[in-house]
């Protein structure tokens, strides 16, 4: 939203105030106490917080971002240079990193391990290691495999001194690594404000993934990070970066594709029907107000 004239309606009819959380799965008590009136889950802390948490009425408003689309970043698993690991079989007795349990590196980590007939408690030990340490714990050696997402994958020191192993499409496919979600009494009280937000989203995504905005864009992000543009200009709202829904309409198929996956994991004892917790006429009215 900091890019000029995105925010039409900020500041009118709703205001955002933001708060920080280390990973999806942690913000999940405080969207229950409705401390956060929104938040940003991917498709794993959905289903925890609609069965682990009991938050029946948690409605997914907006697709945020999704991982494993073909001809954009995706998602990866790396090992040293170095590291006598070319195959999954090849970890077993390891040590893995992960940012958060439950989270969007874990799943798919699990699910490869669990695809090549490996126990994820028993023939590797996994570990959580917050994203700015990855590329130090591998390079060290106090981890032999690191998931990580952007930016820091892109890291040139760790692009260097590491290769990818596989990436998360191939555990588990397309998926969803972020969405928009809100209780549905919010949805109900503030339905006009929240369509302006997603109206004010849809433009702020397009404006950035704009090649016309590139450079305007980048400075913005290395303002709020504190970081030479240099770190992002190559990749950021390029191809080189995650695939971003430009109408922000939630994918109810996939959601349900990908919350099906974690039955198999241990992650969900009861199946969910993902169709009652998505409602997508709040982006798609959002978006009809704005030109293809």
């Amino acid at each position: 939203m900091l890019a000029t004239g995105v925010a039409r309606h900020a500041g009118a009819s709703y205001l955002l105030e933001e708060t920080y959380y280390k990973g999806g799965p942690l913000s999940i008590s405080a969207f229950a106490a409705g401390d956060l009136d929104i938040a940003g889950f991917g498709f794993v802390t959905i289903a925890t917080a609609i069965r682990g948490a009991g938050i029946a009425d948690l409605r997914v408003i907006g697709d945020v971002g999704q991982d494993g689309v073909e001809g954009w970043y995706m998602n990866h698993y790396s090992v040293r240079n170095d590291a006598p690991i070319h195959s999954i079989e090849d970890l077993k007795g390891r040590v893995l990193a992960i940012n958060v349990k439950g989270g969007l590196i874990d799943v798919p980590l699990r699910a490869m391990l669990h695809k090549h007939g490996m126990d994820d408690a028993k023939d590797v030990t996994i570990i959580e290691v917050a994203l700015p340490n990855m590329k130090s714990i591998l390079l060290d050696g106090k981890a032999d495999l690191i998931g990580t997402l952007l930016p820091f994958s892109a890291d040139q020191q760790l692009q260097a001194n590491s290769r990818t192993l596989f990436r998360a499409y191939d555990a588990v496919g397309r998926d969803q690594v972020s969405t928009i979600v809100a209780h549905a009494d919010f949805i109900a009280k503030n339905r006009a404000a929240l369509v302006d937000f997603l109206e004010d989203y849809i433009r702020a995504v397009r404006w950035y993934v704009d090649p016309a905005n590139h450079s305007k864009a980048i400075q913005i992000v290395a303002d709020f990070t504190k970081q030479p543009p240099s770190v992002f200009d190559s990749w950021a709202f390029t191809r080189g970066d995650q695939y971003r829904n430009p109408n922000a309409v939630p994918d109810t198929e996939l959601l349900q594709a990908n919350v099906n996956l974690l039955g198999p994991l241990g992650y969900l004892k009861a199946p969910i029907d993902m169709r009652q917790y998505v409602d997508g006429s709040l982006a798609r009215e959002a978006a009809a107000r704005l030109s293809p």
